[in-house]
């Protein structure tokens, strides 16, 4: 049996008034090995340890991740759920905010951690690096912990591929019209391995456990629930949440919960760990799918296992943003502008699952987009710089945004905003997104909509995300399902206040360096070019919507 990745942090008390430099060498290479427990194949790690060790700091230390490429490849790091406020290009998409770390190159991130606290990830962001295991938790831990809890557990769900992400895209990308799709379903992984080998989660009696639990799938949904027990959700992507009693959890990729769980009284029985991985985008293949996998929570070892029976036709209870509320008790932000996000996908004859998010679907420029918004001058607050395959979106700063996506598709989909949280407001069919409502069809937040920076869209609905744009930069939008939705154009771009961000942030010089050692341009339009003038750069597709 592999020795589960189970990340233990006892709780502790602040002993410094000082926060510290928390610096890392992360040399991102090539390892083999069998995650799943059946397919020995290549994947990435980092300091040759698959999977990567957990990051822990303190709230107002500085992580310093000294990141050596030594793939054949570009690279990159992106600490998902960061603000990288005044640091914008410390984010870390290829082609967005920078042009990706080359072979054999180093480079040194600084992520702040000054304005934040909870559960995040980093993970990679150059050619969906993190899709073969260049991922891990980030854990902040407050100075104040929301709540008091005896012991913390991370606890990280993820899926796993028995091809590598090229490979499949490289098959997905020629397959027939009919949609199918590579022999193989993604597994399970449950704190690094194959799920239904992993080691026991201890508990004592009577103890408060804080459970961190993090989807950091590329494709999967997980249902993570220990039966026989309730939790009590306080957090949701580094967001204070108030409490709220829930079953288990339901987590898209990218989400994060922190969940406080009471361990029982007796030692008699141990619990079963409910995970269930399953997928809207991938077809059933032969009873693979969903996934279901079970893992133990010990109380005493050998125990016999609880047997917990089913409710009736009681549905269990998960998290719902509408029904979580946040602990800040932040109100609903006024609406300055609206701006509609149809979800909507492609097809033609040679390729099957193009999508877009809005007005047409995101293609990488030959300029990383920052560099323009930086080098542009007054004509950096017009879209046109940036390009049409760019989907880019100028704000004026701290104008109260909101989006209305809308999803009248089978597939399921979460999207993650960098840069900031957003308010979730409002869900519901998306046939009813037109205005006239009926109660019983959407559902609204309370009066302290609950913020996270990844949300999901379920299949034949809308969401309501509202955020203020008060951090300038350069912030992507997209889907976090990497395998065909991503990969194939399901995103925005968001400039938000370039007049500002070309006085307060200056790109290092090391990170305009590595753009030239790859041959790419590090000034002008999203083509290289002075104004208007996009010649040089590859047209737009255009293809006719499946429907839309």
């Amino acid at each position: 049996m592999n020795v589960c990745f189970l990340f233990i942090f006892v709780v502790f008390r602040l002993t410094s008034c000082f926060a510290k430099r928390v610096e890392l060498d992360w040399s991102v290479e090539y390892v083999y090995g069998a995650r799943d427990g059946s397919n020995y194949r290549r994947s990435i790690g980092v300091n040759g340890a698959t999977p990567i060790p957990a990051v822990h700091v303190m709230q107002g230390d500085m992580l310093v991740l000294n990141v050596h490429n030594k793939l054949d490849v570009a690279t990159s790091i992106h600490p998902h759920g960061i603000y990288n406020n005044g640091t914008n290009y410390f984010d870390g998409p290829d082609m967005v905010t920078e042009c990706g770390i080359p072979p054999g190159e180093s480079f040194t991130y600084e992520i702040d951690t000054t304005a934040q606290s909870g559960t995040f990830w980093i993970h990679g962001h150059t050619r969906h690096a993190d899709v073969d295991g260049l991922r891990t938790p980030f854990i902040i831990h407050s100075n104040k912990p929301p709540t008091d809890y005896d012991e913390e557990l991370v606890i990280t769900l993820e899926d796993w591929f028995s091809q590598e992400f090229y490979v499949r895209m490289e098959y997905i990308d020629n397959r027939k019209i009919d949609g199918t799709f590579p022999p193989n379903y993604a597994g399970g992984l449950f704190n690094g391995y194959d799920a239904n080998r992993t080691a026991p989660i201890k508990f004592s009696p009577g103890k408060r456990y804080r459970l961190r639990v993090i989807n950091m799938a590329a494709n999967n949904w997980s249902v993570f629930r220990i039966l026989g027990h309730k939790m009590t959700v306080i957090e949701a992507d580094g967001v204070r949440s108030m409490p709220l009693e829930v079953d288990g959890l339901n987590l898209g990729p990218g989400q994060r919960n922190s969940v406080i769980v009471t361990a029982l009284n007796s030692t008699d029985f141990n619990y079963a760990i409910e995970f269930i991985s399953t997928s809207s985008t991938v077809n059933n293949e032969s009873g693979g799918k969903p996934k279901n996998y079970r893992g133990i929570v010990e109380y005493r070892e050998g125990a016999p296992i609880k047997d917990i029976p089913k409710q009736g036709d009681k549905e269990p209870v998960w998290p719902d943003d509408m029904a979580l509320q946040a602990a800040d008790k932040q109100p609903w932000l006024p609406v300055d502008r609206t701006i509609d996000l149809p979800i909507i996908r492609y097809s033609d004859p040679f390729r099957v699952g193009f999508w877009s998010l809005g007005k047409t679907l995101y293609q990488p420029t030959i300029v990383p987009t920052l560099y323009t918004a930086m080098s542009m001058g007054e004509l950096a607050s017009n879209e046109s710089v940036y390009a049409p395959q760019t989907n880019a979106y100028v704000l004026r700063h701290l104008e109260v945004i909101e989006f209305v996506i809308s999803n009248p598709f089978i597939n399921d989909h979460t999207f993650h905003m960098h840069g900031h949280d957003f308010q979730v407001t409002e869900a519901g069919p998306c046939g009813n997104r037109s205005g006239e409502y009926q109660e019983v069809f959407y559902r609204q937040s309370g009066p302290w909509p609950m913020r996270r920076d990844t949300v999901q869209v379920r299949a034949f609905e809308y969401v309501r995300l509202r955020f203020r744009a008060d951090n300038p930069g350069v912030w992507r939008f997209h889907c976090h399902i990497a395998p065909g939705h991503d990969y194939n154009g399901l995103a925005i771009i968001l400039i938000e206040a370039p007049e500002l961000l070309q006085k307060q942030q200056r790109i290092p010089d090391q990170m305009e360096e590595m753009c030239k050692m790859q041959g790419i341009h590090t000034t002008g339009n999203a083509a290289g070019n002075q104004g208007f003038d996009l010649t040089g750069l590859p047209p737009a597709i255009t293809l006719t919507p499946t429907y839309h």
